[in-house]
């Protein structure tokens, strides 16, 4: 769906679950002044074309005791390990996010750990010993200033 084939109620709708994915579609309706019906309709129509993939509660890692964060860069030894590393990867439950990126290295991962020594084991023990994984780089992560959706409306953009 192009950004130009929603309609001003689409819009509003995506404004309001990006702020509260929580809130009722009756509450929503009532809110948009439009039928419950139209909101379902809505909703619907944009899971089904991929715009809305889930609701979720954003967890804070720091209050879980994960200290340390990190975008560590992986370099394989050659391309054709790519999609077997990604899959590795992915049974490393520190690692939240997994890209493909250009350049030098082939994968951008971000990893959440309890502290350095933590950290130190993830990448030594369990990213290094992946086949087809040649070096790694982190550049450590302060904090968030912000995570944002793309733009979705005509006036952001």
């Amino acid at each position: 769906m192009q950004e130009n084939q929603l309609d001003a109620i689409d819009i509003r709708i995506l404004e309001e679950l990006t702020t509260d994915a929580r809130v009722s579609f009756v509450q929503l309706a009532k809110k948009l002044k439009v039928s419950n019906t139209l909101i379902h309709q809505r909703v619907k129509k944009m899971k089904a074309l991929g715009i809305l993939k889930r609701a979720i509660y954003l967890i804070d890692p720091e209050k879980l005791g994960f200290q340390t964060a990190t975008y560590t860069t992986i370099m394989l030894s050659n391309a054709k390990y790519h999609r077997q590393v990604e899959e590795a990867l992915k049974g490393i439950p520190e690692i939240v996010e997994c890209v493909n990126i250009s350049g030098r290295f082939a994968l951008l991962v971000k990893i959440f750990a309890r502290n350095n020594r933590h950290l130190r084991d993830i990448i030594y023990e369990k990213i290094h010993p992946i086949e087809g994984v040649e070096s790694t780089n982190s550049t450590f992560s302060f904090e968030t200033a912000f995570v944002r959706n793309v733009p979705f409306s005509k006036e952001e953009l």
